[in-house]
């Protein structure tokens, strides 16, 4: 081989290789709009009958007001640590004052908030009040809680009373925890508030609220058997900014993804509790997968990111308005995009 063609040959070997670690780099500092997008939901058999949802702290806010305003086609809501809805009123000083620790005869006034649920369900910005009748309702509160007093989960359970007085309401405020997701043997010390938010505290809250939800299981919960999986949220949140963080997560049964019918539940993880903050230690330990398997339950684990503006910095559910002043409706951008995703998984909930 002669000079020229060695030459020639040494460039397009330095050549090939200069465009492999192009594209390495590219894959190793893409930023997030640019790196290879996570797949989408998996189309799944759901049962429509069994289609229920639960969270913590802002969760439980966010939670009662995707069970109002979806109660038409939800069986039933779990709250742990969280207050009634419509409780801020749109108003992030309201939310401080009287939805957190407000002090003695401070708290939301419930004739105003059953009257604004009446008017919203009249408008159809939320379901039809009759949609909550024979729901189960699961309130829980522990009491070594010093985020959100224990006058909220009443408060809760006082709306509930007077709009839905057919609703199948339990309130369990007498457990001795923080304000914690409490789990068997997870987590941090039951008596510790602060993240990842998960207690051992000798009780499995997870599946007191399948219990509580949907029944007796079906079988054992032993561990869990199924696959958590990841994907791309952005594919749901529609033209509007929803505030989530470009990452949610599911968990399948290995019955649900070999076609059986199953239910779904969705779960609303609290504020410093998200993925960006503690990686997947809610989703993979607060005790929800294990007890899936044994109910044929799907789970969905929306999550959200923090943001400065509008100021949310610990990645909370909007329950006071900053997405919006639809955020507690069928028309706030967080309510929809959890509504998309659980039509994409099977579950259509408008």
């Amino acid at each position: 081989m002669n000079a020229l063609a060695v030459t020639s040959k040494l460039a397009a070997q330095r050549r090939g290789s200069m465009r492999l670690s192009s594209a390495l780099l590219a894959v190793v500092f893409a930023v997030p709009g640019a790196r290879a997008a996570e797949s989408g939901l998996p189309p799944l058999k759901l049962d429509p009958a069994r289609i229920t949802v639960s969270g913590i702290s802002s969760g439980a806010y966010m939670a009662q007001q995707m069970h109002l305003a979806f109660s038409d086609r939800l069986a039933g809501a779990a709250y742990l640590a969280g207050g009634p809805w419509h409780c801020a009123q749109g108003s992030l000083s309201t939310a401080l004052a009287q939805c957190m620790t407000p002090a003695q005869g401070k708290g939301p006034d419930i004739a105003t908030l059953a009257t604004a649920a009446r008017e919203a369900a009249k408008a159809g910005r939320i379901a039809p009040l009759a949609g909550l009748a024979g729901d189960q309702v699961l309130i829980l509160h522990g009491k070594g809680d010093e985020t959100v007093s224990e006058s909220l989960s009443v408060a809760s359970s006082e709306l509930y009373r007077a709009i839905a007085p057919e609703a199948k309401l339990s309130v369990d405020l007498g457990r001795a925890f923080s304000h914690t997701f409490p789990t068997l043997d997870a987590g941090a010390s039951c008596a510790v508030s602060a993240a990842p938010y998960i207690g051992h505290c000798g009780f499995d809250a997870a599946g007191t609220i399948f219990e509580k939800l949907l029944g007796k299981p079906r079988r054992s919960a032993d561990r869990a058997q199924g696959s958590v999986r990841s994907f791309d949220q952005d594919l749901y949140r529609g033209e509007s900014d929803a505030f989530l963080a470009g990452k949610g997560y599911v968990y399948v049964p290995e019955a649900c993804a070999k076609g059986s019918r199953c239910g779904l539940h969705i779960v609303f993880h609290g504020c410093q509790q998200n993925a960006d903050t503690i990686g997947e230690k809610f989703v993979r330990e607060a005790g929800y997968n294990r007890w899936a398997d044994a109910y044929d339950v799907v789970v969905l684990y929306p999550q959200t990111r923090a943001t400065l503006a509008p100021l949310n910095p610990k990645g909370c559910w909007d329950w006071w308005g900053f997405s919006g002043q639809n955020y507690d409706t069928r028309e706030g951008v967080q309510l929809r995009a959890i509504a998309t995703m659980s039509a994409a998984l099977g579950a259509a909930l408008q």
